[in-house]
């Protein structure tokens, strides 16, 4: 969070209807809202001070939204809302990838725009940096996990996860032997349950498990419960 007790939303889009149809209801509701028309002065705001969400269309003049989200999650784990005007699956499926938390379609409304704020709101102050992370670097067997480079090896391959990928092992990791339900895990990793399918998780921990495990049909890290969820292995 931000050093006071206001939320700080860094709002980059460069409509100025835009701009005004969410910087005036929001700022009502006490958040403190900072504007930017473009890639270039987005990230100079970024760097100039600290914020607790970036709301970030993608169709933006100059350095591109997705560009800009790249650069922001390189160095941060600020949450990413990014607003797109455009229909088009690869345009979501490709902001997520690379680190967007969340996605509004245009036109929406300033009742769900509040609902995706205030939900990647919480699921950050949900999350923070676990104590069990404490030491940074895990290393199991042949599986090692490097949480501040965001990097994972298993034996000397160093192993291609997703942004959301890492964020669903960290969780898991943060917390060993820790069963958790598919719509908390909704809630910490996705930021909220109410509009998502379940069978996400499942899918993403497949895929986990397709890449970390020695087998994935009889895991040695992540495990499912019957009926409860799933649970990282414990760390002695």
């Amino acid at each position: 969070m931000s050093e006071s007790s206001v939320s700080r939303i860094l709002l980059v889009d460069d409509e100025e209807a835009i701009q005004k149809l969410l910087t005036y209801p929001m700022e009502k509701e006490g958040y403190q809202i900072v504007q930017a028309r473009d890639g270039e002065e987005a990230l100079e705001k970024f760097h100039q001070q600290q914020f607790d969400l970036v709301v970030l269309d993608i169709m933006l003049p100059g350095i591109s939204g997705i560009d800009v989200c790249r650069v922001i999650r390189a160095e941060s784990t600020v949450p990413i809302i990014m607003l797109t005007a455009k229909s088009d699956e690869f345009d979501k499926v490709l902001g997520l990838e690379i680190g967007a938390d969340d996605y509004i379609t245009k036109p929406f409304s300033i009742r769900e725009f509040r609902s995706r704020v205030k939900a990647q709101l919480r699921r950050a102050q949900m999350v923070g940096k676990p104590a069990e992370l404490a030491k940074e670097i895990v290393d199991l067997d042949k599986l090692r996990i490097d949480f501040p480079k965001r990097n994972v090896y298993v034996g000397d391959e160093k192993i291609d996860l997703t942004y959301k990928e890492f964020e669903l092992l960290k969780t898991l990791v943060g917390h060993p032997g820790r069963v958790f339900g598919r719509e908390v895990l909704l809630q910490l990793v996705w930021g909220d349950a109410d509009f998502r399918d379940p069978r996400t998780v499942d899918v993403h921990i497949r895929h986990l498990r397709e890449k970390i495990e020695p087998d994935p049909h009889d895991p040695e890290y992540i495990f499912t419960v019957r009926g409860a969820g799933y649970k990282f292995r414990d760390i002695q």
